[in-house]
């Protein structure tokens, strides 16, 4: 589990081709702490920990995952969120997040407002009826409020400090995010499709 507050930003030095696909990722965090095995979530995406160097983790990425999500389009240079994973006792300071990615949204818009960037993102239609207005959701791994929704595409701020901490500062018209829908709207959805069929 993890909060969706970016601690680092990691660089892939490496992408190889083996049964699955292995990036090699710098970072700056402390990696004597990181336990092969370990879950890191990376531009949203929870991965496990198979090696690790001096300023490096290894991940092994699926072919399911590679097609689900963002990370197919990842090579050497490409710049991720990172967060490692919520420890009992850590402050929630976003909100509960998975690392298990709903689908891949397109940002169609971004503009200047004062000195926050206006974001504007269409979602996979079958994502839409989960998102809602000031509710919350999760952009390559980043936390972020839901200021405005209109059918499949919404609108989200980035306040300067988030455009210095993430990778969302650099998103351009075209680019695709991963997004992870809240939990809570995925379970309230469950429960009112559960409750006409019973």
């Amino acid at each position: 589990m993890f909060t969706g507050i970016v601690t680092d930003i990691g660089t892939v030095t490496a992408r190889e081709a083996r049964g699955d696909t292995r990036f090699r990722i710098r970072t700056a965090y402390d990696t004597a702490s990181i336990a092969i095995g370990a879950s890191i979530a990376c531009s949203g995406v929870c991965l496990t920990v198979v090696q690790k160097g001096d300023d490096w983790f290894a991940v092994d990425v699926s072919a399911e995952t590679l097609s689900r999500t963002g990370l197919g389009s990842w090579s050497e240079g490409s710049r991720i969120n990172l967060e490692r994973s919520l420890k009992v006792g850590d402050e929630l300071g976003g909100h509960i997040v998975s690392g298990h990615v709903d689908g891949v949204g397109e940002v169609t818009d971004v503009a200047s407002e004062g000195d926050s960037l206006r974001i504007v993102i269409r979602a996979p239609d079958a994502l839409a009826p989960f998102i809602a207005e000031k509710g919350s959701i999760t952009l390559d791994g980043a936390s972020l409020t839901v200021n405005s929704i209109e059918t499949a595409t919404f609108g989200v701020n980035l306040i300067p400090h988030t455009q210095q901490v993430t990778t969302l500062g650099s998103l351009k018209a075209g680019n695709r995010v991963n997004l992870e829908i809240d939990t809570l709207a995925r379970y309230v959805a469950r429960l009112q499709q559960w409750s006409k069929t019973a």
